[in-house]
């Protein structure tokens, strides 16, 4: 006897922009991967102290700076870890704005956040707020603990929405033309 299955997948909004990201760093990984665009290869950047790994898929957008001297770094949410140097379309859902504190200099280091085009687990979230608010606070806590383990201090100056997380994208665009 065979079954049907009536369900059909869940697609993103239509009326979302998207976004490419590199993965640097796939999810459950304790090795940090960085891209080296002079060299175009993967280089092993840090590895974590032993339990912490990475909870996403973590990446870059290319063509764009931020204020720390690299492209603006993006956690993907998605279904299972994917490859470094796979190219992801997403769908911008908010950002994680910080200040990391290293040898007495002060800067932003925000972190955007955002949903695989190809995702069904996190096909309906639209909006940072979406996310269950405890898993929230432990990515918040990776990014603290993360760079808290390197002597980097972290503070999280709070959330924004996919609107202002395009913004951020927007102005590190122009400050790599700039560049």
């Amino acid at each position: 006897m065979k079954s049907k299955t009536t369900s059909t997948p869940r697609k993103a909004p239509q009326n979302s922009s998207t976004l490419d990201v590199i993965i640097e760093t796939p999810k459950g990984s304790r090795n940090k991967l960085k891209y080296e665009p002079e060299n175009r290869k993967f280089k092993l950047s840090k590895i974590m102290p032993e339990g912490m790994m990475f909870p996403y898929d973590f990446g870059f957008v290319p063509s764009t700076k931020a204020e720390d001297g690299d492209p603006l770094d993006v956690l993907v949410l998605t279904d299972a870890p994917l490859f470094p140097g796979c190219l992801v379309e997403c769908r911008l859902i908010g950002a994680i704005e910080a200040e990391q504190t290293q040898e007495g200099r002060t800067n932003r280091n925000d972190r955007l956040i955002a949903v695989a085009g190809p995702s069904l687990l996190y096909s309906e979230i639209e909006n940072l707020q979406e996310l269950n608010p405890q898993v929230l606070k432990q990515i918040e806590a990776f990014f603290v603990n993360y760079q808290g383990a390197r002597g980097v201090e972290v503070e999280i100056l709070g959330h924004s929405g996919p609107q202002k997380a395009h913004q951020l994208v927007n102005k590190a665009s122009h400050k790599k033309e700039a560049a």
